[in-house]
């Protein structure tokens, strides 16, 4: 009764008490201890005072308690003696002690001898023989010797039970995809026929997270549904196995399911799955509701994995400060939590707070693991600092991190890191010098080289490459399309198509940029309904899909796919803004920025670029200023010299040349060679020509190579008649070796591009050509209004 109820010190004092006793006393006190980890030191003790006594001996009962206290403790070398005394006793052959032996070495990890030879020594194997060596090896990573002797115990009289299903099929799910799927229908199929297991709770719920592990989610929502009862388990294994696989909107369904039939309290393991699926959707107003709850329930509070989700879930929803008032208040930290508000810091590029928050965690006692690092190589790529990544790279060496199963994607990341910190030589160095080398570790390394633009260096890699992803090919897609070798571009495009790989939103919006290059709308039309196909829904793609069909100028298509798309973020609107800019819709684009507001969307630098370069190519002076005025009061920007580039090319196309060059005189930040060659442009368009040679000097101090200042300058004393003036500049151009390009443009007509250079008289169907443009010329003198009600039929 005692050793029962847990007041092991009233069973103890008892059990001293007693003037004699037998081996079914000893095994009660033993049992009552063997429950509780602290007591694992008294037990061994009274093990030993048993065996030195003569009163009584261990039996099989005895030794059945006492192996697994000593797995436990991964003290195999007195486990072993106690093997030796259970020999010595005549009971090693025994069916309850075997099966202790077997699962006390499988602990230790000596499953392959040792557990197996106690295995094959049962005299009498039962089903818990079976389950407790397909388990061991399962445990210790020996997949298909554990299927082997499943299959093995399959042609035995010993039937599997539940534990032997639930063991079987988390190993079936370690195997490759295409024969995980095939053993585990088999399995499926064993369980249809034998309905009383097929019902049990356990076993049902293993063979969802099997569906689930292996991505078949449709089959995995199959056996959930059809199941009779449901534990939390089964909830927990279904919300946890739909956000492994990305469902994360499914899993807060079925989350609120659960909380809708009130028959289970979601527990420690719910949560944690339900926070981060609200952190990989952004769904910060819910993890508030999430946090509130688990304020609420003390036990939930003080949970360390679940104040980790939560530090997790506020710094992917960018709330920084509520990641670290959650981190303060976690009242046992582990490493995860160091872990997390650490990747929170190193997201945010906060050095003073990185810095002494990892001082901090080292001071505490705890040691980095590979996580920790890869948030100190994240942190410094994202202030690119090169001694930063070397000093990393040091301690890994030193801490010989780079010799164990992580290696690949430590050394990974630091090849990553050097190449985005500018040090290719670092990381071509460590590449060429690594014993083993993995996919990701050469996909590393030519994203290195096309990051630094060393694209024949990626191409080199990439042709060594024996296997390749779709990374691989991705890479190689980007570098041709980034290096305007488009005809390349598409040639990859179609062999990863041949090699059976199947393109992703990443390879469709690396071909897109050919497509605005080649200003292909049949190319551009063809990616767009092979992502419909595909059903991607990436709020990037689409766009850069609404930005590539401005850019080809189906500014009606992209207005429509901006129309029809659900959720509309902030690059969709700054895509569209853009393309309005572009076909000088100045009104369309305030009107459209307006919306934005209204959603409740902060603009950034990006945006506000956009919505003032659209005003000025319109001339919407008035409205311009208006925002550009506002950039510190309404939403907190400074502004940049982009923006300060719009403004003056704003006031010049508007005549207002003289407040132009105050407005550059008087900027807070030194003016490049945009805002001086948008304000020479102006000179040259309203014959200013005194101060058009003012701002000629000073745009010849910041880029005295730039061709096209030297035309304009010249065109400006050309129509002020100072020849001159003109000769001058011209020998200054023969001096400094200066040549102005051909102006070059192209049409896509039928399928085919023609291509046009300045002066060019060749091409096969010129007198048509040139007739047209004659005709398109005088129309265009004539006054002209958009047809704004069919451009509006959509709203926002």
């Amino acid at each position: 009764m005692y050793a029962k109820s847990g007041a092991l010190p009233d069973c103890q004092k008892l059990f001293r008490q007693m003037p004699t006793s037998d081996p079914v006393v000893w095994n009660i006190v033993f049992s009552g201890l063997s429950g509780y980890r602290e007591y694992d030191d008294q037990v061994l003790h009274l093990f030993n005072s048993m065996r030195v006594s003569n009163e009584v001996k261990p039996n099989l009962v005895t030794f059945a308690i006492a192996l697994p206290v000593y797995a436990r403790l991964g003290d195999i070398d007195s486990g072993k003696i106690l093997h030796s005394h259970a020999i010595k006793s005549g009971l090693v052959a025994h069916t309850l002690v075997g099966n202790a032996l077997i699962t006390m070495y499988a602990k230790c990890g000596l499953v392959k001898q040792d557990a197996f030879a106690a295995f094959c020594g049962i005299y009498d194997k039962d089903v818990v023989s079976w389950n407790a060596i397909i388990a061991g090896f399962s445990e210790n990573n020996l997949l298909d010797d554990a299927f082997r002797l499943f299959r093995e115990m399959l042609k035995g009289p010993i039937a599997p039970n539940d534990s032997t299903i639930v063991n079987i099929l988390s190993v079936c799910s370690s195997f490759t995809k295409n024969v995980a799927c095939y053993l585990g229908k088999e399995i499926h199929c064993f369980l249809l026929r034998r309905t009383e297991m097929g019902g049990d709770v356990s076993v049902c719920n293993a063979l969802a997270s099997f569906y689930l592990r292996v991505g078949h989610i449709d089959k995995a929502e199959s056996v959930f549904q059809k199941m009779e009862s449901r534990d939390l388990v089964s909830w927990n294994a279904i919300i946890a196995g739909y956000v492994a696989n990305g469902y994360w909107l499914r899993a807060l369904d079925l989350f609120q399911e659960l909380l809708s039939a009130r028959m289970f309290e979601p527990n420690s393991a719910t949560l944690v799955s339900v926070l981060s699926a609200c952190a990989h959707l952004k769904h910060l107003q819910v993890g508030k509701v999430i946090h509130g709850y688990i304020l609420r329930h003390s036990s939930l509070y003080a949970n360390t994995p679940v104040s980790n989700a939560l530090v997790s879930f506020y710094a992917k929803c960018n709330d920084i400060g509520a990641a670290y008032q959650t981190f303060l208040m976690i009242p046992w930290r582990d490493l995860v939590s160091w872990n997390s508000i650490l990747d929170a810091f190193a997201e945010c590029a906060s050095d003073a707070q990185f810095q002494g928050h990892l001082n901090c965690m080292l001071g505490e006692g705890f040691r980095p693991d590979f996580i920790t690092i890869l948030a100190i190589i994240r942190f410094s790529i994202h202030v690119s600092s090169p001694v930063k990544v070397k000093e990393i790279h040091s301690y890994c060496l030193k801490a010989a991190m780079l010799l164990g199963d992580n290696e690949p994607t430590v050394v990974n990341a630091i090849i990553d890191a050097y190449a985005k910190c500018g040090k290719i030589g670092y990381a071509s160095r460590i590449f060429q010098n690594l014993s083993r080398k993995n996919l990701v570790t050469f996909n590393s390394m030519i994203s290195g080289y096309v990051i630094s633009g060393s694209y024949d260096d990626a191409f080199m890699i990439f042709n060594e490459m024996t296997i390749r992803d779709l990374t691989s090919w991705n890479l190689m897609v980007q570098a041709c399309a980034e290096n305007d070798c488009h005809r390349q571009a598409l040639s990859l495009f179609h062999e990863l198509q041949a090699q059976r790989m199947r393109p992703n939103a990443m390879t469709v919006m690396s071909i897109l940029p050919v497509c605005a290059e080649m200003a292909s709308v049949y190319l551009l039309r063809q990616c767009h309904g092979y992502a419909i196909r595909a059903c991607y829904q990436d709020a990037r793609l689409t766009g850069a899909l609404i930005d590539v069909y401005a850019k080809c100028g189906s500014i009606r298509s992209a207005h429509k796919l901006f129309h029809l798309a659900p959720v509309k973020d902030l690059v969709m609107f700054t895509s569209m803004i853009g393309g309005y800019a572009m076909h000088g819709m100045g009104r369309e684009a305030l009107c459209l920025f307006s919306c934005m507001l209204e959603l409740g969307l902060k603009p950034d630098h990006v945006i506000i670029t956009a919505i003032l370069s659209s005003c000025s190519h319109a001339g919407l002076v008035n409205e311009g200023l208006k925002i550009f005025d506002s950039l510190e009061t309404a939403y907190g920007m400074k502004p940049r010299i982009e923006q300060y580039s719009c403004i003056v090319d704003l006031l010049a196309r508007g005549g207002r040349i003289n407040d132009a060059y105050s407005l550059v005189a008087g900027m807070s930040v030194e003016a490049n060679a945009n805002v001086w060659g948008a304000l020479l442009g102006a000179c040259w368009t309203h014959h200013e020509v005194g101060l058009g040679c003012v701002v000629a000097d000073h745009l010849f101090q910041v880029e005295a190579s730039n061709v096209g200042n030297y035309v304009v300058i010249s065109n400006l004393y050309a129509a002020d008649a100072r020849w001159d003036s003109v000769m001058e500049v011209r020998k200054l151009m023969r001096t400094r070796d200066l040549k102005k390009s051909a102006g070059c443009s192209w049409i896509e007509v039928e399928k085919r591009n023609s291509v046009f250079i300045a002066g060019d008289c060749f091409h096969p169907k010129r007198e048509i050509i040139y007739s047209t443009i004659s005709t398109l010329d005088q129309q265009m003198k004539e006054p002209f209004l958009f047809d704004e009600i069919n451009m509006f039929m959509y709203s926002i």
